[in-house]
């Protein structure tokens, strides 16, 4: 038997196309899409805009095919873990509301290939790469949860490839995904409302803007190749100024981004949180316009390191507002359910403030 072909998660093009060889009209994919993105409709039977005819058609050779949700947990500090079973195993994503918007963590991958000695994700291995449906599928299902808890929840404002996983290493899914995020039928996000996060595959960034244009943040991690490279083994390959000229070039053409880049900044106790490497960071930093966020080390299990003190993360943060880099320290959030920064691994450990509200068989 034929296998069906999952029209969740094609983009409008590719919709478009599907319908034009079933001998409908380009329309048609228009109102695809709004069923399905926008009214939250996962089966053919109920877009009523399709007459019997065509739906019948749809039945016999397509479906619409979304990952679901096993499990959900939340955090004393209202962060949201949502896993979700991908045939045998297992992704996650993550809800973080703020004041006034809520935002979207997504997972690019199964695992991760980059090996960041920090990170509980590259801890687990590299398994595949997701494909656009199952990346859609963490929107879509977070989506539908927010817009049926409208008075519990804030609406999702934000989406953030910050999850398991190298998105720039699935860049062709990632791509369609993005579109379908930013397209007037599905979920019309502004461009500037979408982060990717890279540990910063130069020869991609280089020459993404003919792709993409939203917002990029770097996963720099540190202020010098010698500790980037032991920390994260993909700046043997890529280093810092081939990845910072390149994040530069990306600058020129991205309108998303206004002229600045986002760089990440984990916290490690004495490996790259000292004075001198603050002042490192700095002139790393002087021809890139950025702002930087340090990131508290988030505890995962077997690992060596610490986090950095508060009064160190503040003294570090002081030497770089007074270099006149814009500077943030992130607030933790959802690490008493493993949701935090780096501990994404589809498993949740019991600590003290986890409330587990379901689990789905």
């Amino acid at each position: 038997m034929k296998k069906k072909i999952n029209l969740f998660g094609m983009t409008r093009l590719e919709l478009q196309n599907f319908f034009l060889n079933l001998g409908e009209k380009k329309f048609r994919a228009h109102q695809f899409m709004q069923a399905v993105y926008q009214n939250y409709c996962d089966n053919i039977n109920d877009i009523f805009n399709f007459n019997k005819s065509l739906r019948k058609k749809l039945l016999v050779q397509s479906e619409i095919k979304i990952p679901k949700i096993i499990s959900e947990y939340i955090s004393i500090d209202g962060t949201i873990k949502w896993i979700l079973k991908i045939y045998n195993q297992k992704i996650e994503t993550i809800y973080i509301p703020e004041k006034n918007r809520a935002t979207l963590c997504v997972s690019s991958q199964i695992g991760c290939a980059l090996r960041c000695t920090f990170c509980a994700t590259a801890m687990q291995g590299f398994n595949r790469n997701l494909d656009a449906s199952e990346m859609i599928g963490q929107i879509w299902n977070a989506m539908k949860i927010a817009n049926i808890k409208k008075n519990k929840l804030k609406k999702i404002t934000n989406i953030v490839f910050m999850g398991m996983g190298e998105p720039l290493l699935n860049l062709k899914q990632l791509t369609s995904t993005i579109n379908i995020i930013l397209d007037h039928y599905a979920f019309k996000l502004s461009k500037r409302r979408v982060t990717i996060s890279t540990a910063g595959i130069s020869h991609v960034i280089q020459n993404l803007g003919s792709l993409l244009d939203v917002k990029l943040a770097i996963s720099l991690h540190a202020p010098n190749d010698t500790i980037r490279n032991k920390i994260m083994p993909i700046n043997q390959k890529y280093n810092i100024f081939s990845l910072l000229s390149a994040v530069k070039n990306y600058l020129t053409v991205s309108k998303a981004n206004q002229g600045k880049i986002s760089i990440e900044y984990v916290m490690l106790n004495k490996i790259n949180d000292a004075v001198k490497h603050a002042y490192e960071l700095v002139n790393c930093l002087k021809n890139i316009p950025c702002k930087v966020n340090l990131i508290p080390w988030n505890c995962i299990p077997r690992s060596k390191y610490q986090s950095s003190t508060q009064e160190q993360i503040e003294k570090f943060s002081q030497i770089l507002k007074e270099n006149k880099i814009i500077t943030t320290i992130r607030k933790q959030r959802g690490d008493a359910i493993n949701a935090a920064c780096g501990q994404l691994s589809g498993t949740v450990i019991n600590r003290m403030y986890k409330k587990k509200l379901h689990k789905i068989s």
